[in-house]
């Protein structure tokens, strides 16, 4: 833009100088009027003005004063002439100088000898002439032009008129602008509403989403006091959660439902923008320098959960469009605050279960027999067990009902996770309370019998969804036997010295069906016999390209390390399919025992 200070036209009343016609004058006006009111910017429009009045009169100084509505005060919103920064300084009431008599009157005001006004107000002293012609739009005076010229009677008549006519394309061009400046501005607001909106939703942590709200609010509502309180659904009280510039002892940490301004609008789920705390009776007063509030409730549905409450030093300081932006903002924060107490919630409950599930792992590995507390001699035996997740339903279980005998079992519970760590837990109960009564009835003790009565008892706690595979061996060194009864898991492996292979064995799976009985196999041991016991999950591993580790597999390793020991043969075991298994993520419990037979008694 070129320098702000306009040429002014040359003087017309001047000895060989046409003055224009009136014709030529209206064609002025209805120029300027189209140059003025095509400019929406109001800044650049503001800055136009000086420069088109230069066309129509002559000024040393110029100035557009808009009047402010809530003070009843004109300020100078742009001026070209005035020394240094003084005019964004200079405010007028209404009624003031010959600018706020202008305006006041609502008519122009031309005065030839500043010296002889008494109305004067302003830095310009080495002024003699004044012509004030106040805005007005629709009837109402929004603001005000100011000429000055430094010589007497600069201004005549004439100019009053010229300029009364232009004032009004002024007037209609500041209110286009306004509005322009309006939109724009509520436009960039729900933008920034927007943007709010989504920051607020992915923060999850209840503190910082507070004080991220206190800053964001910022944005959109220039305020001194920021408070949110949220409701306490079992005490029915306002507790402040946060507090941007309150007096450290001045604000109230909690507030009744109903209670002053904060109260009313929570219980009520109402907006409450007061212009004048003073005259409102519901106002309690805890900081004594405020003097205009804004409560919004922050409403999920017809549920209040708290409110924003804003506060201001000065008059009227929050608006109806402030009104609407905080109620869209606590619409937003509502569910954002909401979100990050059920995640609060979440993550509590997710560490409570974590922490529960660590120590349901180690009781869940304390069950599991490592060793045999003392080795028999005559048999090696050995067990591995890993869960597909925290818990697992697998389970194996080495007993001694006496001194030439030893029980192993092993079993699959249907499904994963703690419900069948549960059910596996009652099943090893099962097979060590029907094993020990052998001690006290061997003569009614039979291998089979055992699946038969532990059947009958888990088809009467009717968990249809559930059943256990459990294959049960009666190792008999007296009489150099094993007996074996199967219901549903892969079939055992029998390793000796002339074949390796699985002993055929089948059998309905527990608790699946009432009355059921099993068969049962006995087989005669020999030195360096390898049995061993593996549960679906070892059989059906997969790899990457679906293919399943199977029986033949689990029998080329048992044979491949039939001369080592039974610990060594299980980890074999695992090493061969995790290994078969790569990076696939394991989708079953696996437990293998080994059993092999040394003949040192």
């Amino acid at each position: 833009m070129s320098d702000p200070t306009p040429t002014p036209r040359d003087d017309t009343r001047a000895a060989g100088v046409r003055a224009p016609t009136d014709t030529e004058l209206l064609s002025t006006l209805f120029e300027l009027g189209r140059e003025v009111t095509s400019v929406l910017d109001l800044e650049e429009l503001l800055a136009k003005i000086p420069q088109l009045i230069a066309r129509l009169t002559r000024f040393s100084a110029f100035s557009v004063y808009l009047l402010d509505e809530k003070r009843k005060e004109l300020r100078i919103a742009y001026a070209v002439g005035y020394p240094g920064n003084s005019s964004p300084n200079i405010r007028l009431a209404v009624g003031e100088g010959v600018v706020g008599a202008a305006v006041e009157e609502g008519r122009p005001i031309l005065v030839n000898d500043i010296r002889q006004e008494p109305r004067y107000r302003g830095p310009l002293r080495n002024m003699l002439s004044q012509l004030a012609v106040p805005l007005r739009r629709k009837g109402k005076v929004i603001g005000a032009l100011n000429l000055l010229n430094e010589a007497e009677g600069a201004f005549t008549s004439h100019d009053e008129v010229l300029l009364r006519q232009f004032a009004a394309h002024v007037a209609v061009a500041i209110e286009n602008a306004r509005l322009f400046e309006s939109e724009r501005r509520h436009g960039d607001m729900l933008e920034a509403l927007a943007e709010i909106g989504r920051e607020m939703s992915s923060i999850l942590d209840l503190d910082a989403l507070l004080t991220r709200i206190a800053n964001l609010t910022k944005r959109l509502v220039d305020y001194r006091t920021f408070g949110i309180l949220l409701l306490n659904e079992h005490t029915q009280e306002l507790e402040m959660k946060l507090a941007v510039s309150y007096g450290k002892d001045t604000t109230k940490k909690h507030m009744k439902l109903g209670e002053g301004l904060v109260g009313w609008s929570a219980l009520h789920r109402e907006p409450v923008l007061v212009a004048d705390v003073s005259l409102d009776p519901r106002y309690v007063n805890l900081v004594e320098d405020v003097r205009s509030e804004l409560v919004i409730p922050m409403l999920i549905k017809d549920r209040c959960i708290g409110v924003f409450d804003l506060e201001s030093p000065e008059l009227e300081a929050f608006t109806k469009e402030h009104r609407e932006l905080m109620t869209l903002l606590a619409s937003q924060a509502a569910i954002a605050i909401e979100n990050a107490r059920l995640y609060e919630q979440v993550r509590h409950n997710e560490e409570r279960i974590e922490k529960e599930l660590r120590f349901a792992q180690r009781v869940q590995a304390a069950m599991f027999p490592q060793e045999l507390p003392n080795p028999i001699p005559g048999a090696d035996v050995a067990g591995r067990f890993a869960s597909a997740r925290e818990l697992g339903g697998d389970i194996h279980e080495f007993l001694i009902p006496d001194e030439s005998s030893l029980v192993v079992a092993v079993g699959d519970v249907s499904g994963k996770g703690a419900p069948a760590a549960l059910y596996g837990a009652f099943v090893a109960e099962l097979v060590r309370s029907r094993t020990l009564r052998r001690r006290f009835t061997p003569d009614r003790f039979s291998v089979s019998g055992v699946l038969q009565v532990m059947n009958t008892m888990l088809h009467e706690r009717q968990l249809e969804e559930y059943y256990c595979t459990l294959c049960y061996s009666f190792i008999d060194f007296s009489s150099r036997t094993i007996t074996l009864s199967n219901s549903g898991l892969p079939y055992p492996i029998r390793c000796s010295a002339d074949a390796c292979g699985q002993i055929e064995l089948p059998g309905v799976p527990l608790g699946s069906f009432p009355g059921v009985t099993y068969d049962e196999k006995t087989l005669d041991l020999h030195d360096g016999d390898v049995f061993v016991f593996c549960t679906d999950g070892i059989f059906e591993t997969q790899n990457a390209s679906g293919a399943e580790f199977g029986a033949r597999r689990v029998c080329e390793v048992v044979r491949t390390n039939a001369g080592a020991t039974a610990r060594q043969i299980v980890d074999a075991i695992f090493d061969e399919v995790n290994q078969f298994r790569g990076n696939v993520v394991q989708n079953d419990d696996m437990t293998a025992v080994a059993v092999k037979i040394t003949g040192a008694r």
